[in-house]
């Protein structure tokens, strides 16, 4: 079943926090689904929530692995009630370096929002994990080299199939407390 922002905003107000006194809540969902639009958009509607994206952390040689940098710089720091922080990846010129600090202070809600962040690891301390979807492959694709230039496609392409097999493994979307297509703009 598809479920609409405000189901999900009545549901995630609803739920309890896990993670110390914050709701955490993940968005997770193929690369050109609609997560960081639909992330924007319930972000918004959301009292004192926060917003991280895992593409402040992910690069193309290290699209999972940074988990523990979010771990010990965000998420145990919330937990323990306080302010938590990192320093994000920038993209210059389609290559990833090392950019600015930035710190999250403890919200009510954070939303996590990015491919693997609903990650089987982090499961027991998600308040939701929302599931974003569009169907069409090779439209997510062109969506993402619109969004991220025609020089990354070959990354995008290989992205996808690490994805697949990501997602396989992990069994997201099986997991998932609700499922939207971002991409439909109903939401």
């Amino acid at each position: 079943m598809i479920n609409t922002i405000d189901t999900i905003v009545t549901a995630i107000n609803a739920a309890p926090p896990r993670l110390g006194g914050v709701r955490l809540v993940a968005i997770d969902g193929p690369s050109g689904s609609g997560k960081s639009t639909f992330a924007r958009r319930l972000t918004a509607r959301l009292h004192d929530a926060a917003l991280v994206s895992t593409d402040d952390f992910a690069t193309w040689d290290d699209p999972v692995a940074w988990w523990p940098r979010l771990v010990e710089g965000v998420l145990d720091q919330l937990a323990a009630g306080r302010p938590g922080g990192y320093r994000a990846v920038e993209w210059v010129g389609g290559i990833p370096r090392p950019g600015p600090s930035r710190t999250v202070d403890v919200p009510e809600i954070l939303v996590l929002e990015g491919v693997s962040a609903g990650r089987v690891s982090i499961r027991p301390l998600l308040s939701a994990l929302i599931w974003c979807e569009h169907a069409d492959q090779a439209e997510r694709l062109e969506r993402a080299v619109a969004r991220d230039g025609e020089a990354s496609r070959p990354h995008l392409v290989a992205w996808q199939l690490f994805e697949q097999g990501w997602f396989a493994v992990d069994r997201t979307r099986r997991h998932a407390d609700h499922v939207v297509d971002a991409a439909l703009g109903s939401l």
